[in-house]
This record gives C-alpha cells, sequence and structure tokens, in this order.
C-alpha cells in the first residue's frame, strides 16, 4: 500500500500552521497576563484562591506552550521523513503505519503497537 506523501505533506504544513498561530496567540496572552498579575499581586488585599487561580492559569498556558512546541517539532520530523522517502514507517518495526493511525496523528512515528510499549 502506498502513502500519499503529498498530501500528508500538505495536511501537515497546515496543521504546522495552525499550531504555530496557537502557540503565538497563547505567547501573546500569556505575556499580557503576566504583566496584568504582576500589579495584581502586589495589591494588598490580593485573596489566595486568586493567587492560586492566576497561578494555576499560568502553568496551564505553559503547559500548553510546551506541548504545542512538541508538536511542532514532531510535525517538522514528519515532513522531513517525507523529504527522506521514510514518511509512515515505524521507528521501531520498520513496518508500514497504518493509514487510520497517520489519518489520526499524521506525525507519528510509531505504528499502534509501538506507541502502546511506550506509554507502558
Amino acid at each position: 500500500m502506498t502513502i500519499d506523501t503529498e498530501r500528508f505533506r500538505s495536511v501537515l504544513l497546515e496543521e504546522r500552521t495552525r499550531v504555530q498561530a496557537a502557540l503565538e496567540n497563547l505567547r501573546e496572552e500569556t505575556a499580557g497576563s503576566l504583566r496584568d498579575d504582576a500589579g495584581e499581586e502586589s495589591a494588598y488585599d490580593n485573596h489566595l484562591a486568586d493567587t492560586a487561580s492566576v497561578t494555576y492559569d499560568r502553568e496551564m498556558d505553559y503547559t500548553l506552550e510546551e506541548n504545542s512546541e512538541e508538536i511542532l517539532r514532531e510535525i517538522d520530523d514528519a515532513l522531513k521523513r517525507i523529504t527522506e522517502g521514510t514518511y509512515g514507517i515505524c521507528e521501531n518495526r520498520g513496518e508500514q503505519i497504518s493509514p487510520e493511525r497517520l489519518e489520526a496523528i499524521p506525525w507519528t512515528r510509531l505504528c499502534i503497537d509501538c506507541k502502546r510499549l511506550e506509554e507502558r
């Protein structure tokens, strides 16, 4: 079975653009919230629950940012594999990754069985 690498290249590039835009938006929001919070945290009447909420939101933003950066790296690696002719091949087994898995996660490096083993 042959994989339509040109279609996946276009899917990956589209997803890369989407993730990059989301990441830039997240960074703008985070930078704005850091400036806003600086004044609030020094206020005398700041409540512990408010501080906890701000801290939680900030940590969530950082986690989303890290995940987005990781997906961008994975997408770039997948694009490189297309260029090298190894796209859609499981990096552990050397066998073809199922088309269904590639449709679901076009930047995947592993077949579903190897991914399950990795997550254990």
